[in-house]
């Protein structure tokens, strides 16, 4: 029975990757997809304009704007000309932010009066324009506390101490290929046999049904594993992202991933009649899975209904799998709480598929 499923197990590679179409669906994503997003996925805001309108001209004025013309966020300081100039520069998105300092700044803090000055945020672009003026406000408060003598807040960042984007993409990256390679080569199998009119050979065939749903989910869990260390190693050597965990704890956390994949992957199949609509089944997965797993927004801040969805979402357990591993170094024990809900999730999945195999069967 081995020899068999082994049969079965390379007749769907050959099917995979016997045809160029098959591998530069496998290969080309993973490459791709790992040289843009670390760059293009992020939630850093650098290199904006930011447009000012100074009615004071005092000394405390240009203080601040020396300190604002050297961040990061910032290459180009725009001054312009009234409350009108100021409309218009946001207007026209020729800046993020506008500054503007009123006439009485400089006298009311050399008073020692409280002084104010208003930011206004181009609300077309709210999330860029919120990250910013974080930015500006960081500023102004340890300008504040410097020349107050004030205590300043020391923030030490743990597990990320430079607070580096890629180091939250990428553990989340290696999550999001994993998914996308599993779902369709196991959704896309079973009806690829329909459409090729391969699939009564399968059920005549002496492998029952639950051989023939090893042998289609075998597969596409190599391709979870193979893809996802890809993406692993491109993170730990290209990216130069910290690995503090174990190596047989990550496959061990990708093989458990791509089972539950399997089982998703597999069940959305047994609804699927052509490959066309077994991609589309995977894409209305996934689109919903990523959103859910706290990869785009934690999921403490979702309404409660949604945090329940995102606890039986696999993608939600696997990106905290991963960043522990990489970033914290889990071990076995920290592990745990996030791999049994994936051998869950993975035997409710393959049970239900294997139960709408073998009712087609019958």
């Amino acid at each position: 029975m081995l020899i068999r499923l082994w049969w079965l197990i390379r007749k769907e590679l050959q099917a995979l990757m016997g045809n160029t179409q098959g591998r530069f669906l496998l290969i080309m994503p993973v490459l791709l997809q790992t040289a843009l997003f670390p760059f293009a996925a992020t939630l850093e805001v650098t290199g904006n304009t930011l447009a000012i309108y100074n009615q004071d001209g005092g000394a405390q004025s240009h203080e601040l704007l020396e300190r604002l013309t050297h961040m990061p966020a910032f290459t180009i300081i725009m001054p312009v000309q009234g409350e009108a100039g100021m409309t218009l520069a946001i207007t026209g998105q020729q800046a993020l932010l506008g500054l503007i300092i009123p006439g009485d700044f400089s006298r009311r803090l050399a008073r020692g009066e409280p002084a104010k000055v208003q930011l206004i945020i181009d609300g077309r672009r709210s999330n860029g324009g919120q990250v910013a003026a974080g930015y500006i406000s960081q500023v102004i408060a340890r300008w504040q506390s410097e020349g107050k003598g004030q205590p300043e807040l020391a923030v030490r960042n743990l597990y990320n101490p430079n607070v580096e984007f890629h180091w939250h993409i990428l553990p989340a990256l290696v999550a999001i290929i994993t998914t996308t390679g599993c779902l369709i080569v196991t959704a896309l199998s079973v009806a690829r046999e329909r459409e090729e009119g391969t699939f009564d050979q399968l059920l005549v065939s002496p492998l029952t049904a639950g051989w023939i749903m090893a042998g289609k989910a075998v597969p596409g869990i190599l391709v979870a594993v193979g893809q996802g260390c890809i993406v692993a190693l491109a993170a730990r050597f290209v990216f130069h992202l910290p690995f503090a965990g174990s190596l047989s704890l990550l496959l061990a956390g990708m093989v458990c991933y791509g089972l539950a994949l399997a089982g998703i992957g597999l069940f959305i199949s047994s609804f699927c009649s052509t490959q066309q609509q077994a991609f589309l089944g995977v894409f209305s997965f996934t689109v919903p899975a990523v959103i859910l797993s706290g990869y785009i927004s934690p999921v403490e801040n979702m309404p409660q209904v949604f945090q329940w969805l995102a606890a039986i979402d696999p993608l939600t357990h696997f990106i905290v799998l991963l960043k522990g591993v990489f970033l914290k170094g889990f071990d076995w024990s920290a592990a745990w709480p996030q791999l049994w809900p994936l051998l869950a999730i993975a035997g409710v999945t393959l049970s239900l598929a294997l139960a709408m195999f073998r009712r087609h069967i019958a």
